[in-house]
């Protein structure tokens, strides 16, 4: 099956290695899901986009966007209201239900934020002693090999020098590793990566792909060589000549561990990386732990991964920690981060619920919970994920602007607030809204899969207050960048509110 989906969570566009290539690792990793708008469909300032509108103004403006002929099989959904006194300003199937994409990583994160608090970590720990070490995670996201080159040190201060067991404890998190409402299409991509106690880079791992002389395939090389232990590959792309089109994309095959390479490169092409999915996490952070352990001169006669806990007796002998909670909803809504989100509700529901059989479907208990007694109407969403990468997701924009006025109320408002891509600026919104009056001002949730898309934040209207909005598009046979230009088009209208 061709990767075709895109999440923004998540997000949609064809899955070509050319066109995502390498922007996905890096820092924050901070291309995940990205949903970036290409220039011709930036929204431009003009003269006439300066000019302020009245309140009463704004409906036929909305609405002369809406009805444009390229929309007209589209059906749009929008709640816009002031967030002072909750005024409507415009509303369009505000209460009907609506694909949200990647606009539920709002509620996770709210409710993340509200009930684990702003301070909260998440620990990964080592126990016991030479004879048995056993390592607990916890579903880290932020885990990388530094923070396992961290550990192999703290041990080798202990004294650790020998290990005749080594343990690594993956059952943390209960239930399924992938989301089986999540399309089979997703689940090789670095958007739809499994969820598990003891995650390591992001359980990605990056496959190059290289031009060779004018008739061979294209030469594949992965990041690193235990990628090749997780998969197999039936390369049947071709290098091309010069100035012929470049297209190549990797296909999965259902139920086998095989990525098929097809498609073609010219000879004169740069190399290309995608980023594919881990297909066991568990034996991948085994694999790399151990690497780490030899680095300090620790030897490991066992190792084994389970998803039984231990006695839980033994000392701590050495823990690394994730950023703090503020950081880590930053990374999740910033770059809309799939794993980020599904750790983050699979950590509500270990709060509330260590022994539940299934953490995910305990956490989505936890956020309707919380958001009903913040205020938010429990029949205005149905929750498949945490992320958005659910068509199974349904919400509705007044659900969305509810819990945006909730946590305006909160003091936790600012960290919410600050997690939020700005337009022009920053996050998936970094390179929308540029040079209009919207860049820096515009603080929003973006959400993208194919014929839907979706932003949902603040606005701070210089002229007039801050507006609180929701805006939804589902069901279009059109691209994403349409699609975005007619909500962003909406977005700048906002923005020139007066008072009158």
């Amino acid at each position: 099956m061709t990767f075709q989906r895109l999440s923004n969570t998540g997000k949609s566009w064809n899955f070509l290695i050319l066109l995502i290539a390498t922007q996905w690792i890096s820092g924050q990793v901070a291309s995940a899901n990205a949903q970036i708008l290409s220039p011709r469909h930036r929204v431009a300032a003009t003269p006439r986009q300066s000019e302020s509108i009245c309140p009463s103004e704004l409906p036929g403006a909305i609405d002369g966007i809406a009805s444009r002929p390229q929309f007209s099989r589209a059906r749009w959904g929008m709640s816009i209201q002031t967030l002072s006194n909750g005024q409507t300003l415009y509303t369009r199937e505000a209460n009907r239900y609506f694909i949200p994409a990647s606009n539920v990583k709002l509620l996770t994160t709210a409710v993340a934020l509200r009930l684990l608090g702003a301070n909260y970590r998440i620990r990964t720990s080592i126990y016991g002693s030479e004879e048995v070490l056993r390592v607990v995670g916890r579903g880290d996201p932020s885990l990388t090999d530094a923070q396992l080159r961290d550990l192999a040190q703290h041990l080798k201060r202990r004294g650790i020098r020998q290990v005749k067991q080594l343990i690594v404890e993956d059952g943390y998190f209960q239930g399924q590793l992938l989301n089986p409402e999540w399309e089979w299409g997703d689940l090789y991509a670095y958007y739809g990566v499994s969820v598990n106690s003891l995650i390591l880079n992001q359980n990605t791992m990056a496959l190059t792909l290289s031009p060779q002389e004018v008739g061979q395939p294209l030469k594949a090389v992965w990041g690193e060589p235990l990628a090749a232990l997780q998969w197999v590959l039936e390369n049947q792309s071709v290098t091309v000549a010069s100035g012929m089109q470049s297209s190549a994309e990797v296909n999965g095959i259902l139920g086998q561990p095989v990525l098929q390479i097809r498609g073609q490169l010219a000879v004169d092409s740069k190399p290309v990386t995608q980023f594919l999915a881990i297909r066991d996490p568990g034996k991948y952070f085994l694999q790399h732990l151990r690497i780490a352990l030899a680095a300090e001169g620790i030897t490991v006669a066992q190792a084994s991964v389970t998803s039984k806990a231990g006695n839980g007796n033994e000392a701590e002998l050495a823990f690394v920690e994730s950023p703090n909670l503020s950081k880590l909803i930053a990374d999740t809504n910033q770059p809309s981060n799939n794993l980020y989100a599904e750790v983050l509700l699979r950590a509500l529901g270990v709060s509330r619920n260590s022994n539940s059989p299934n953490s995910a479907e305990e956490g989505l208990t936890v956020v309707k919970d919380t958001l009903t007694q913040l205020g938010v109407d429990a029949s205005g969403y149905v929750l498949a994920d945490g992320s958005g990468l659910s068509r199974h997701n349904l919400v509705s924009p007044e659900a969305l602007v509810q819990a945006l006025k909730a946590m305006a109320r909160l003091p936790e408002f600012n960290i919410f607030r600050a997690s939020l891509p700005v337009a022009g600026v920053s996050g998936t919104l970094r390179n929308r809204f540029k040079n209009t009056l919207a860049q820096g001002i515009v603080q929003a949730k973006t959400g993208t899969l194919s014929g839907n898309t979706a932003l949902s934040g603040y606005v701070d209207a210089p002229n007039y207050q801050t507006v609180v909005f929701s805006i939804i598009v589902n069901q279009s046979e059109q691209s994403v960048a349409p699609l975005r230009q007619g909500v962003d088009e909406m977005v700048v209208l906002l923005t020139r509110l007066k008072r009158c």
